[in-house]
């Protein structure tokens, strides 16, 4: 079994180290141009060079749960792409996404600045039924993200493309139930794919369905977001802030706004990291499977080409 390893921006030894040792008996390598015809693709961002001259590959492993990049490729008809279904991103996700609802909903934010100023102030506390979570995405990450809240009895919401049961979860699915959905969210949490239906889905016609004072967590990716409209509606005092953790470029440029506006909190795409060594462990597993013959239908994690997730 030969496994190639195609991976922009990575640190490539590690992860052959960690597939060679999950897979004692598989030659893994690095791709370069004219290399030897692999069983299996480990990738992330590959050229579409390689998908054409890698021609007898039975599977292609993306070593993150985001499929947006390949699914710009030509991709081999017939091949299935699987993507990270966990590998210890979703309670990394919650943790983050919980942070940044606590923080804005207790106004710690507020507190920070003041003390920074030498400031010793008080503030009423909010009620917390008026601070309903919409998490719109109910995947593994969006899923995970929507029960941890419910622990900190906020009312939270859902949003979907096909319909969803969460416990504690109010769901709402389809074109049917987007507006509705937005007019019920005092916080949203971005945790869609990108695919041509999502892209510039955070766009003033529907930030501005949300409920007045309302605040925009984005921890998907950058390109849902439409950046003049997030900073317009800020401006405007209809959405009180935003905290976000990814960008149409990245790292975030210089001149941005983003960096400074006193009511915007950025960070560096932080929320969910990948693990490597559960990634490897999870990526091997699947490898082994296909290899040994067991059904595409058996494993986690793989992706629809007509839906692009």
């Amino acid at each position: 079994m030969r496994i190639s390893f195609c991976c922009t921006d990575t640190k490539a030894q590690p992860w052959l180290d960690g597939l060679q040792a999950a897979l004692p008996g598989a030659v893994v390598e690095v791709w370069s141009p004219s290399a030897p015809l692999a069983d299996f693709a480990v990738v992330w961002a590959p050229p579409q060079q390689f998908l054409e001259e890698q021609t007898q590959l039975k599977g292609i492993f993306n070593i993150g749960a985001g499929v947006d990049a390949l699914m710009k490729l030509r991709l081999p008809d017939g091949v299935p792409v699987v993507r990270l279904d966990d590998a210890g991103m979703s309670v990394q996700m919650a943790e983050y996404v919980c942070h940044a609802v606590i923080r804005h909903f207790r106004e710690f934010d507020r507190y920070e600045a003041d003390v920074a100023n030498g400031k010793w102030s008080y503030r009423k506390p909010c009620l917390r039924q008026d601070f309903s979570v919409g998490v719109m995405g109910l995947g593994v990450l969006g899923e995970r993200v929507s029960r941890a809240l419910t622990q900190f009895e906020f009312p939270v919401m859902g949003w979907s493309r096909s319909a969803k049961a969460i416990q504690g979860v109010q769901c709402f699915a389809g074109e049917a139930g987007f507006h509705d959905f937005l007019a019920a969210t005092r916080i949203l949490v971005c945790l869609l794919p990108l695919t041509a239906d999502t892209e510039g889905i955070l766009r003033h016609d529907t930030l501005a369905r949300l409920q007045p004072g309302a605040y925009v967590i984005n921890v998907a990716r950058g390109n849902h977001l439409i950046d003049q409209d997030l900073i317009a509606l800020i401006d405007s005092g209809h959405l009180a802030g935003a905290t976000l953790d990814v960008f149409r470029t990245e790292p975030l440029p210089a001149a941005h706004p983003f960096w400074t506006h006193p009511k915007i909190t950025v960070t560096p795409h932080t929320s969910a990291r990948t693990l490597r060594e559960e990634s490897i462990a999870q990526i091997a597993g699947k490898i082994r499977a296909l290899h040994t013959g067991a059904p595409i239908a058996s494993l986690a994690g793989v992706v629809d080409p007509k839906k692009g997730y």
